[in-house]
């Protein structure tokens, strides 16, 4: 079976889908069968998005956008910082 990426906004319209098929009596092995997800999908996806909205999805997304960011100014001013103590130590005068 072909493997599928959902969205996150998918994820949470699937996971009410389920929520809903629960409140009905459904067991959660046949509600995840019946939108096409095995159930351990399911749990992952509840451990992840679980009791999230759509303005926390977003507000999540740009969380992570804003990491990336900061992630990626850290690690550039590590390489200037050892550029700069490479070149203090070739210019330092031999004893």
């Amino acid at each position: 079976m072909a493997r599928k990426r959902h969205s996150d906004e998918d994820i949470l319209k699937l996971l009410r889908e389920i929520e809903l098929k629960l409140a009905d009596g459904d067991d959660v092995r046949s509600a995840c069968r019946g939108i096409g997800v095995s159930d351990a999908t399911y749990y992952n996806w509840r451990r992840r998005f679980g009791g999230m909205g759509k303005s926390q999805l977003s507000e999540l997304r740009s969380l992570e956008k804003e990491n990336a960011r900061l992630k990626k100014i850290v690690a550039e001013l590590e390489l200037d910082k050892l550029i700069l103590k490479e070149s203090l130590n070739y210019l330092k005068p031999r004893a």
